[in-house]
């Protein structure tokens, strides 16, 4: 598997063109196995999603999944009446009767999210505590050189204009 490399926008545009496509493919499929097949796509899409965001983006995961299933679950929303107050109101309900799939996603992606960013304290944690500490003589020696003034206080800047 590959590393995590993917922004925030970069997991978010995956899993949306992700959710197009699955949702093409469910519209494909008999009436009511639409938004079942639909689901189940879903959830592996979560999961990568979780898995490829990079670690400094981490909180994205959870966040960009939702916005995703929004989207493309257009092809398959139920009752696509006249015009765009149609659209609309198949899509609150499809949002609406298969939330199970849209909040099972959203906590798969985000239980991975969350081992994933412990997983990175742990070991960022345990590299600090194999780095060798100096001896508290070595701490409080004064500093030498140029920057170092009389009794090894630091020597005030000179506060003339340039």
């Amino acid at each position: 598997m590959p590393r995590p490399r993917l922004t925030g926008l970069g997991a978010g545009l995956l899993s949306t063109a992700a959710m197009v496509v699955a949702g093409a493919v469910a519209w494909l499929l008999p009436t009511g196995a639409q938004t079942v097949a639909f689901g189940v796509l879903f959830l592996p899409v979560c999961a990568l999603t979780g898995l490829w965001v990079r670690p400094a983006d981490l909180a994205m995961g959870p966040v960009v999944v939702p916005l995703a299933y929004a989207i493309g679950v257009l092809p398959v929303a139920e009752g696509g009446g006249a015009g765009f107050t149609g659209q609309v109101m198949g899509l609150v309900t499809t949002l609406a009767l298969n939330a199970g799939w849209l909040y099972g996603g959203t906590l798969v992606a985000g239980v991975i999210v969350i081992v994933r960013k412990v997983r990175l304290m742990s070991a960022a944690r345990r590299r600090a505590r194999s780095v060798p500490r100096r001896p508290a003589a070595e701490q409080a020696a004064p500093r030498t050189g140029h920057e170092a003034g009389p009794a090894g206080r630091r020597a005030p800047r000179s506060r003339v204009a340039p």
